[in-house]
C-alpha cells in the first residue's frame, strides 16, 4: 500500500510554526494553558519544539502509543499508515489541541482521537481503515465503523472547517489580509484610520490623564507603560515597568500579562495608578491589582516602589483573564475578572460566575479614595449583595464570562444621555460573542446562557435565574472574540455621535450599534475601510492589522484602536489607529494638541509628524541598532532621508543622539515593510548596498538576526526585492559568514567599497521567527 497523502502533509506541518506565531486560531493547549517551547526538543512529535504543548515526558507517551499501533504491522503497512498515525496521535501537541480535541466545549466529551478535515479522514479510511481500533484502544466502539465510510468519518469529523486537521496548519482564509481587513462595502459604514504609534508590542490599553495635557499612556502586555507626548513622541523611560513581576510568554494566545492601567480620575491632585496584571505567587497563577504614586520628580513616571496590593485573586487556569481597571462616574473603581478559565465554567455546581462567594466571573466596585491610612480600599455603601449572607461585598455585577474591554459613556454633549452607562463586550464559549449593559446587581446569564442562547439547558431553565440579555450578540461567522469598544462622543465625527464602536480580535472586523432611543434596540451594522479615493487625503490610511486588542477615547473624545499583525507579547507589530469620518474635512480632523512639561527626552517621532510610514518603519529598525537597551534609549531627530535611492539618514548631534554603529543594516523595501528588502550596510557614515556574490542563508542569519528577528526565511538575489540608485554605492562584496557573526563587517569579504557588480545584483533577505523546521 502507498501513502497517499505524504506528498502534502509534511509541508503543513512545516508551515505550523509560521501560522502559530500570525496567531489565527488562538493556540490554546487541553490543560487551557497557551503553548510553550519545551525546556528540550520532542524527540517523536519534532515538529512541536518550537512551539506546542507537550514537554519531552508528554511526547514520549505519545510515542509509546505508536509504536504499541504500529507492533499490529508488517513493514508494508508501517510504511502505509505510520505517518497518519503519527501525525494524528501528535495532535496532543499542536498549539491548537483545545480545537482539534472540541475541548472548549463543555457540552460535549472531549474528543479521544483529534478532529479531522472530511478530505484528510476519506484518505485515511481509503488507506488504514482498520488502525481505528488500535488508536482508540477501544474495540467495541468501532465496530461497524471501519467497513462503513460515512460513518468512519462521521465519527472523526470536526465540522469546523477551519479548525479541523489538517486545514488549521494551512487554511489561506485565515491567514489571508492580515495586514488589511477587507470587507463587503454594501451598506457598511465608510472610515479611515490615521496611524499614531507604531512597533509596539501588544498594546492592551491606552489611556489618558484628562489633565489638559493630551498625553496619552500606553500599556504592553509584556508590562511596560510607555508615555508619548502631544507632540506624538514617546518619552524614553517608561511610565512603569513591571516586566520583572508580570507573567506571560512570547507565545501567540498566551492570555496572561500586564491587561490594564487606570489612572484616578483626579489624577492632578491625587496622582495615584491602578493595575491590572497575571502574577505567580509560590506558583500560583494570580490575578494582581495593585496602586501606585506618581513621581515627586517625574511628571511622566511612577514611583516604582509605591506599589501596593489593593487585591489579589487566584486563578484555577491561565485564560479567561478578564483584565479591565475603569472608574465610573460615581468615582468608584470597577474592576472585571474572568470566571477562572477552561470551558463551560466547571468550577462547582453552577460555575464561580454564578457563585457570588468568589471573585471569578464578576464585575466588581471598590472605593480606592482616601485610603492612605487604612485599608487599600472600601465597600461602597450601595454594593448590591452587602446583606447576602456568604455573597462577596465587592461583587457590582456577575455571571460574566470573560469581559474583554469595557469603557462609561460621556453621554451626549447637548442632553447627557446615556452618561454613565457602562458597556462591556464578553467573550463567548464556542458560538456567540455579546455586547451588554452591565448595571447594579445585574446577572448576565453565564453559564446558563451564552449571548441570548442556552448553554448549560439544565441551568438556563432554572426560574431564578433572572438574567440580563446582551444589546447585541453576534455568530462565529462574524467572529471568535470580541473587543469592546466605546460610544462615540467626540466633536470631529458628527456622523458618529451616538454610536458603539466595537470589535473582533479574530476576525479583524469593526463593527457598530446604533440605538433606537425609542425602543431601546441596538442595530448592528458593519464598518468598513473607505476605498482608495475615499482615504485619499494626506496621513490617512485605509488598511490595519487584523488582530483588535483594545479601544481607547482621547481627552477630546475621539477614538481610536490597538491593534497587531502579530500577537506575541514579545512581537514589535502593534500599531495605534485614529478612526477619522472621510466626509467631513480632513483638516478638521487633525487634533490640536498641547504641549506637556517632561523631564525626560522624547523618544521617536510616530506618524503624527511628518515622516511617512515606511521612513518610521526604517527609523525604528535603526533605533533598534543604534540604542543600548530598553529604557535607556537616545532621543533622535531625522534631518534628511532621501529614500530608497538616496544617502543615509542622520543624526543631529545636538539632540543628544549618538551616530549609528558601523556595520548596522537595514532592509530598504519599495513597500516599507519591516521584514524584508534589499540589505543596506552602514559603513563610514553613509548607507550602501551589499552585491550578492557568495552571499546566502548564514550571512542572511546575521543581517536578519541584527533586524531583530530570529530566523531568514529567504535570500532574494538579482535585486529581486530592488536594486539601489546611483546615489548608493555599493560597500560590501563576496560576503560569507558562518552564521553567528555580530555583523556582517565580521564576516569573509571584500575590502569595503571593493566590487565586481552592479546595482542589478543587491541581495535582498526575508526574515522572520525560526520554526524549527527539520
Amino acid at each position: 500500500m502507498r501513502f497517499r497523502t505524504s506528498s502534502y502533509l509534511l509541508p503543513l506541518l512545516l508551515l505550523l510554526l509560521l501560522h502559530a506565531w500570525r496567531g489565527s486560531c488562538h493556540p490554546q493547549c487541553l490543560d487551557y494553558k497557551p503553548p510553550f517551547e519545551p525546556h528540550r526538543p520532542l524527540v517523536f512529535c519534532k515538529e512541536y519544539s518550537k512551539f506546542g504543548c507537550c514537554d519531552l515526558e508528554q511526547d514520549e507517551e505519545v510515542s509509546t502509543r505508536f509504536y504499541t499501533v504500529m507492533d499490529f504491522f508488517d513493514y508494508s503497512g508501517f510504511t502505509a499508515c505510520g505517518k497518519f498515525i503519527r501525525s494524528i496521535l501528535c495532535q496532543e501537541c499542536s498549539p491548537y489541541a483545545a480545537h482539534l480535541f472540541d475541548a472548549e466545549d463543555a457540552n460535549t466529551p472531549m474528543r479521544v482521537l483529534p478532529g479531522l478535515c472530511r478530505d484528510y479522514c476519506s484518505d485515511y479510511w481509503h488507506q488504514c481503515r482498520y488502525t481505528l481500533s488500535l488508536a482508540l484502544e477501544i474495540t467495541n466502539l468501532t465496530l461497524g465503523l471501519e467497513e462503513d465510510r460515512g460513518a468512519f468519518c462521521d465519527f472523526l469529523e470536526l465540522k469546523d472547517k477551519q479548525y479541523c486537521y489538517p486545514n488549521v496548519l494551512s487554511n489561506a482564509e485565515l491567514n489571508a489580509n492580515l495586514g488589511s481587513v477587507r470587507e463587503d462595502s454594501e451598506g457598511c459604514l465608510e472610515l479611515c484610520l490615521q496611524e499614531v504609534a507604531n512597533g509596539l508590542r501588544n498594546p492592551v490599553a491606552m489611556i489618558h490623564a484628562n489633565d489638559g495635557s493630551h498625553r496619552f499612556f500606553v500599556a504592553e502586555q509584556l508590562g511596560y507603560v510607555w508615555v508619548y507626548l502631544a507632540n506624538g513622541s514617546r518619552v524614553d523611560r517608561p511610565f512603569l515597568n513591571l516586566t520583572q513581576a508580570v507573567l506571560t510568554s512570547p507565545w501567540a494566545g498566551d492570555e496572561r500579562g500586564f491587561l490594564c492601567i487606570a489612572l484616578h480620575p483626579s489624577f492632578t491632585t491625587v496622582r495615584k495608578a491602578y493595575v491590572y496584571y497575571s502574577v505567580s505567587v509560590k506558583k500560583q497563577e494570580k490575578i494582581r491589582v495593585s496602586e501606585f504614586t506618581l513621581s515627586t520628580h517625574d511628571v511622566n513616571q511612577l514611583d516604582h516602589a509605591s506599589e501596593r496590593t489593593i487585591l489579589e485573586v487566584a486563578e484555577p487556569a491561565s485564560n479567561h483573564n478578564g483584565g479591565q481597571l475603569l472608574f465610573g462616574e460615581d468615582g468608584f473603581l470597577y474592576i472585571f475578572i474572568g470566571d477562572g478559565g477552561r470551558a463551560g465554567d466547571p468550577f462547582g455546581k453552577f460555575g464561580n460566575s454564578q457563585n457570588k462567594s468568589t471573585h471569578l466571573g464578576k464585575a466588581l466596585r471598590i472605593d480606592v479614595n482616601d485610603n492612605d491610612d487604612g485599608a487599600p480600599y472600601s465597600i461602597p455603601p450601595d454594593n448590591p449583595f452587602l446583606a447576602e449572607p456568604n455573597a462577596m461585598p465587592e461583587i457590582y455585577a456577575y455571571g460574566v464570562r470573560n469581559m474583554w474591554r469595557c469603557s462609561v459613556d460621556r453621554g451626549d454633549t447637548a442632553t447627557g444621555r446615556g452618561r454613565g452607562r457602562l458597556f462591556c463586550g464578553d467573550v463567548g464559549q464556542n458560538k456567540y460573542e455579546e455586547v451588554d449593559l452591565v448595571v447594579k446587581g445585574g446577572n448576565y446569564g453565564w453559564r446558563a446562557k451564552e449571548g441570548f442562547s442556552c448553554y448549560d439547558r439544565k441551568l438556563c431553565k432554572n426560574s431564578t435565574l433572572d438574567d440580563i440579555l446582551p444589546i447585541f450578540a453576534y455568530p462565529h461567522k462574524l467572529g471568535k472574540s470580541v473587543t469592546g469598544g466605546y460610544i462615540y462622543r467626540g466633536c470631529q465625527m458628527p456622523n458618529l455621535n451616538g454610536l458603539y464602536i466595537f470589535g473582533d480580535f479574530m476576525s479583524g472586523r469593526l463593527m457598530s450599534l446604533k440605538e433606537n432611543t425609542t425602543t431601546g434596540e441596538w442595530h448592528y451594522n458593519e464598518i468598513c475601510m473607505g476605498k482608495d479615493q475615499t482615504c485619499r487625503f494626506p496621513k490617512l490610511i485605509n488598511s490595519y492589522y487584523k488582530y483588535i486588542i483594545s479601544f481607547a477615547e482621547d481627552e477630546a473624545g475621539e477614538l481610536y484602536f490597538l491593534a497587531t499583525g502579530t500577537p506575541s507579547a514579545s512581537a514589535r507589530a502593534g500599531v495605534i489607529y485614529k478612526i477619522t469620518d472621510p466626509s467631513n474635512n480632513p483638516r478638521a480632523m487633525l487634533s490640536v494638541m498641547l504641549p506637556t512639561p517632561t523631564t525626560s527626552r522624547p523618544r521617536r517621532p510616530t506618524a503624527n509628524t511628518t515622516l511617512s510610514r515606511a521612513q518610521l518603519e526604517k527609523l525604528l529598525l535603526a533605533e533598534k541598532q543604534a540604542t543600548a537597551g530598553e529604557g535607556n534609549q537616545v532621543h533622535k531627530t531625522p534631518t534628511g532621508d532621501t529614500g530608497a535611492g538616496g544617502r543615509a539618514r542622520t543624526y543631529n548631534r545636538g539632540t543628544g543622539g549618538r551616530r549609528l554603529r558601523a556595520g548596522s543594516v537595514r532592509l530598504v523595501s519599495a513597500d516599507g515593510l519591516m521584514d524584508r528588502g534589499r540589505v543596506e550596510v552602514f559603513i563610514r557614515g553613509e548607507w550602501g548596498s551589499v552585491c550578492d556574490d557568495l552571499f546566502n542563508s548564514k550571512a542572511a542569519a546575521v543581517v536578519c538576526r541584527q533586524m531583530g528577528f530570529s530566523a531568514a526565511l529567504a535570500v532574494k538575489k538579482r535585486a529581486a526585492l530592488g536594486g539601489a540608485g546611483d546615489a548608493v554605492r555599493i560597500l560590501l562584496d563576496d560576503v560569507e559568514c558562518r552564521g553567528n557573526e555580530g555583523s556582517l563587517l565580521e564576516c569573509k569579504r571584500s575590502k569595503v567599497g571593493k566590487h565586481n557588480c552592479s546595482h542589478q545584483e543587491d541581495v535582498g533577505v526575508v526574515c522572520g521567527y525560526d520554526t524549527g523546521e527539520e
